[in-house]
C-alpha cells in the first residue's frame, strides 16, 4: 500500500509557530507541533516546525503534495504599531489623508474618469521628494488619483523611485480597483509597509523546505479564506494582514458542522474573533478597518484586539492596564535566558517598582553590545526598566521604544514582564514554566495597589475577561444594532441611568492554548457556552492545512 498523500498546515503566530501533518484522504490529522516562533525571523520558527511535525507524523517528505502558510504576524505588527518605515507619494489629490505613513507627500497629476490625464506629473516635485525620503524610509507606497483606470502616473513615479533609491515601492493599483483615495492609499501603504518582511519571510520558508527535502507547491492563506502562491504574496503582502483569522475561521467553519458559532482565537499578543454563519466564514466584501486603517483589503469579518496571554500588565496612577504589547512572561524566562543573565531576572523586586509596571529589558544570552548605548548598559549594569534606561541614558521615550523595538527584533534583548500567562501560574492553574518569578513579580506589583498577589492576579484575570467579553459585544452590537450599542459598552464608567444585559446566542469555538483558561469565563459573561474542538491548541495550522479540502467542497 502507497503511504497516504499529505498536506502540511502552519500558522505563524506572534508567540508560537504551530504545524500539523493531515491525511488528505482520510482527514486525519497525523501530528501536531508547537514551536516558540522566531520575531527576528519567522521562517526559521517555520523551518523548526516543519522539522518538527515531519519527524511526529512519521511522514516521508516525498508525500507531502502542498505546504500551506497562515500567519498573523502581520496583524501582531499593526497592533504594537511595527513595521517599515514608508513614504507616500499621493498623486493629484491634495485633502488630508489619515494614514499613518513616515512621510508624505503631495504631486501634481492624477487622471479624470475614462482615463483622461488631469494634469501632468509633477516630475520635479516628485524627484524633491525622492531625494528628501531618501535614507529615511525602507519602503515607498503610491497612489494617483483615478490610477484603478490609467496606472501611468504611478508607474513613472514607481520607476524614477526605483532609479534614485533601491527600497521596495507600491503601487495602489496593484490591490484596489475600486474608488476612495484614502483606503486605496492606506491599501497602499500597508502593502508596502510589509512587503520587505513579506520577501525575507518567503525566501526564509524555501531555504527551509529545500534543506528537509519538501519540494511541494506553498500556499499562503490569504485574508479572504481564499490562497495564493508566492509571487502573489509579495505582491500583495496586504492580504496576508487577516491571514491567521483566515485560518481561524476555516477551522471554525469545519468544527461548526453548520452552525452559526463565534470564533475566537486567543493568542499571546492578540485576541482575534471572527464570525461563522450557518458553517461558513462571512467575508467583508467592501474592505476591512485595521485599527484607524479603512483599506480595501478583502477579508474575513474579524475584530482584534491587542490582548493575549503574553500581554504586558502595568501598574501606573494606582491604575492596572493590560497589553497591547507583548513581553516574555517571567514565568517563561528560563526557556529565553540562561547562565548570569537568568540569575539576574528571578528576583523581580530588583528591578520592578514605582518607577514602572512590569517591564524590564534584558540583554539576550551571547549578545556582543558592540557600539550600542543601550546593550553596552545593560551589559554592565543588568535588566532595568524602560523608564530607568530613560533616565540613565537621557534618551526621548519615543527614541528608545523604537530602539528596543528594534533590538528585539533582532534577538539581542529580551522583554520580559508580568503577563495573564503568570497570573495563572501563581494561582495554580497553570503549570508550564518557573512560578517563582512569576510569583514575587506579582507581590510587587500587587502592593502598588494594596492587594495580596492572588487578588491582583485575580484582577489582572478579571481584566482580560471583561476585554475580550467586551470587545465580542462591541463587535455584535455594531453589526446588529449600530454604533449606538457598541460606543455604551465601550464606555469606562457604568451608565447612572442603564444597566443593559444582553446574551449572545452563538457558542463560542476556542482556539489556541490559552483559550480554556481565558474563555469559559468570558462566555458565562456572555450567557453562552464555550467548546473546545479535537486539536483547538493548533486550530489556525490546521485551519490552513483544511482550505485545500474546503475551497474544493
Amino acid at each position: 500500500m502507497s503511504p497516504p498523500a499529505c498536506v502540511i498546515g502552519i500558522d505563524t503566530g506572534g508567540t508560537y509557530t504551530d504545524a500539523v501533518v493531515l491525511d488528505r484522504s482520510s482527514g486525519r490529522v497525523l501530528a501536531g507541533v508547537k514551536t516558540p516562533t522566531t520575531p527576528h525571523d519567522p521562517a526559521v520558527a517555520i523551518g523548526r516546525s516543519l522539522e518538527k511535525v515531519l519527524l511526529a507524523s512519521g511522514a516521508n517528505p516525498e508525500t507531502i503534495e502542498l505546504v500551506t502558510v497562515s500567519t498573523t504576524l502581520a496583524t501582531n505588527a499593526l497592533v504594537e504599531d511595527k513595521g517599515a518605515e514608508v513614504g507616500l507619494f499621493v498623486i493629484g489629490h491634495d485633502k488630508r489623508l489619515h494614514i499613518p505613513a513616515a512621510d508624505m507627500r503631495f504631486i501634481p497629476g492624477g487622471h479624470k474618469a475614462r482615463g483622461v490625464e488631469a494634469e501632468p506629473l509633477g516630475m520635479d516635485y516628485l524627484i524633491q521628494g525622492i531625494a528628501a525620503m531618501k535614507g529615511r524610509v525602507d519602503a515607498y507606497a503610491v497612489c494617483a488619483m483615478l490610477a484603478f483606470e490609467d496606472p501611468t502616473h504611478e508607474l513613472v513615479a514607481a520607476k524614477a523611485i526605483e532609479l534614485m533609491d533601491q527600497m521596495p515601492v507600491f503601487c495602489s493599483h496593484q490591490a484596489s480597483t475600486r474608488p476612495g483615495m484614502e483606503e486605496r492609499a492606506a491599501t497602499a501603504v500597508l502593502n508596502a509597509r510589509l512587503l520587505p518582511v513579506m520577501q525575507d519571510f518567503l525566501r526564509g520558508i524555501a531555504r527551509s523546505m529545500e534543506r528537509l527535502g519538501l519540494s511541494c507547491p506553498v500556499r499562503i492563506v490569504r485574508g479572504d479564506c481564499q490562497s495564493m502562491d508566492l509571487p502573489e504574496a509579495v505582491r500583495n503582502s496586504s492580504a496576508t494582514v487577516a491571514s491567521g483569522p483566515a485560518a481561524t475561521a476555516l477551522f471554525g467553519g469545519h468544527a461548526a458542522a453548520g452552525e452559526t458559532a463565534l470564533i475566537v482565537d486567543v493568542g499571546g499578543t492578540t485576541t482575534d474573533i471572527t464570525l461563522i454563519r450557518e458553517g461558513h466564514p462571512v467575508v467583508r466584501e467592501e474592505g476591512m478597518t485595521i485599527g484607524s486603517w479603512r483599506t480595501h483589503v478583502r477579508a474575513v469579518e474579524m475584530y482584534t484586539v491587542g490582548l493575549g496571554g503574553d500581554s504586558l500588565a502595568r501598574v501606573e496612577n494606582g491604575r492596572l492596564s493590560l497589553g497591547p504589547a507583548r513581553v516574555v512572561p517571567l514565568s517563561q524566562i528560563h526557556l529565553h535566558l540562561d547562565g548570569p543573565a537568568l540569575a539576574s531576572m528571578t528576583r523581580p523586586e530588583a528591578w520592578l517598582g514605582a518607577d514602572l509596571c512590569a517591564q524590564c529589558v534584558q540583554l539576550a544570552p551571547g549578545t556582543d553590545p558592540g557600539d550600542d548605548q543601550i546593550l553596552r548598559w545593560l551589559a554592565e549594569h543588568g535588566p532595568a526598566t524602560p523608564m530607568r534606561l530613560r533616565q540613565e541614558l537621557a534618551l526621548a521615550e519615543s527614541n528608545l521604544e523604537k530602539a528596543i523595538a528594534r533590538l528585539q527584533a533582532a534577538r539581542r534583548v529580551v522583554t520580559c514582564g508580568f503577563t495573564p500567562t503568570d497570573a495563572l501560574h501563581v494561582l495554580g492553574r497553570l503549570d508550564l514554566g518557573d512560578a517563582r518569578p512569576a510569583m514575587e513579580g506579582a507581590g510587587v506589583l500587587a502592593a502598588l495597589l494594596s492587594l495580596a498577589p492572588e487578588a491582583f492576579c485575580d484582577q489582572v484575570l478579571e481584566k482580560a475577561h471583561a476585554t475580550i467579553a467586551t470587545t465580542i459585544l462591541c463587535a455584535l452590537g455594531n453589526r446588529e444594532v449600530g454604533p449606538a450599542l457598541a460606543h455604551f459598552f465601550e464606555q469606562p464608567e457604568q451608565s447612572a441611568l442603564l444597566d443593559i444585559t444582553i446574551r449572545v446566542r452563538p457558542r463560542i469555538i476556542g482556539i489556541g492554548a490559552a483559550a480554556p483558561f481565558l474563555l469559559p469565563e468570558v462566555a458565562a459573561r456572555l450567557g453562552t457556552e464555550a467548546v473546545f474542538p479535537e486539536h483547538y491548541e493548533v486550530g489556525n495550522a490546521l485551519g490552513a492545512a483544511l482550505m485545500d479540502t474546503i475551497t474544493k467542497e
